[in-house]
């Protein structure tokens, strides 16, 4: 005769029912159990072979089992069991989802794409931290991505300045987007600058001392600071080079020389100046024009020289330090 009745399950293992036996000492009341049951009606208690009754002999709280009167001393005396409850969950074994599982409404096809994604393409993404699977356009993807707009740029202001050389420009490299120092984006001529220092007092007689560069007037692309001008990484080539030094001893006629010297990379490079030892004056101004090359990093100060027959305390001084420079040419 063919079975009759629901189909037997033959895939999963049938699971036992949890129980649990306690001990009574005719005092306790409260025992706890290994699981919580949903209400007073998913268990069965029995106190020395009596079953108890639900609505009356006892309440739960969690796992905690409560009679209403102490069970009398005996040895596992009390025996508790749930009803239909399982020990453990079936899960679906590593591997056991097929796609032959899935409704064609799920993955059509379930296979690669095989072409360009389409801006109507669909994708799953989960929609903020609730676990909810929604549907979105590649579209939208490709505009969070890759897109730009006002907010994507720091600030969402104008530089309103010349750039740093170390402000960074976006640029495709044969394809591949990277960034890029604008001091290697500046053409002939862009590197310039014009540095000056007003008065400098204490120049020391028959000897070279440093100028102390202090404004700067204009500069595209170089580095100023600390008393130099720096060509930057990127920046090496021919330059045309300006420096103007007026020499003073503020009424005192006994100057016999001013003078002026380039120094590069902290050695005197190039000199220039006025030697008039057999006619003294009292002030001068040396001008020094020409081209020089510089290297990546090389730096540039400034030296002022006096010759004077004043007195060790004389007020001897350079005034109106000038010095240009401006990129001709590339190395």
């Amino acid at each position: 005769m063919a079975y009759v009745g629901n189909p037997i399950d033959t895939q999963n293992t049938f699971q036992s029912l949890v129980g649990k036996r306690f001990s009574g000492d005719g005092s306790t009341t409260a025992f706890t159990l290994d699981v919580a049951p949903s209400s007073v009606l998913d268990i069965e208690v029995f106190v020395g072979n009596v079953r108890q009754d639900p609505n009356s002999a006892y309440t739960l709280s969690g796992t905690t089992l409560t009679f209403t009167g102490a069970p009398p001393s005996g040895t596992n005396n009390i025996y508790v069991v749930h009803q239909a409850k399982s020990v453990g969950t079936i899960d679906v074994p590593a591997g056991g989802v097929q796609a032959g599982s899935l409704a064609t409404g799920v993955l059509t096809g379930q296979t690669d794409i095989g072409a360009n994604i389409a801006d109507s393409d669909l994708f799953l993404v989960d929609d903020g931290a609730g676990g909810t699977l929604r549907k979105t356009a590649a579209s939208r993807i490709k505009t969070y991505v890759g897109g730009f707009d006002v907010s994507s740029i720091t600030g969402a202001t104008a530089i309103g300045a010349i750039p740093d050389n170390a402000d960074e420009f976006v640029m495709s490299d044969g394809g591949t987007l990277k960034r890029i120092d604008y001091k290697f984006l500046v053409p002939y001529g862009s590197l310039a600058g014009n540095f000056s220092h007003g008065n400098q007092t204490g120049i020391s007689s028959f000897s070279y001392t440093k100028i102390l560069l202090s404004s700067e007037n204009y500069n595209r692309g170089l580095t100023f600071g600390s008393n130099k001008i720096t060509i930057p990484t990127g920046g090496a080539g021919d330059y045309m080079v300006s420096v103007t030094l007026n020499a003073n001893l503020y009424g005192a006629d006994k100057m016999q020389a001013a003078k002026g010297a380039i120094y590069v990379n902290g050695s005197g490079s190039k000199y220039f100046g006025i030697d008039f030892r057999d006619g003294n004056g009292r002030d001068a101004s040396v001008v020094y024009n020409d081209v020089i090359q510089f290297n990546d990093d090389d730096y540039i100060e400034i030296y002022a020289y006096i010759g004077h027959t004043q007195s060790t305390s004389s007020y001897q001084a350079v005034n109106s330090t000038q010095v240009t420079l401006f990129k001709i040419n590339n190395a």
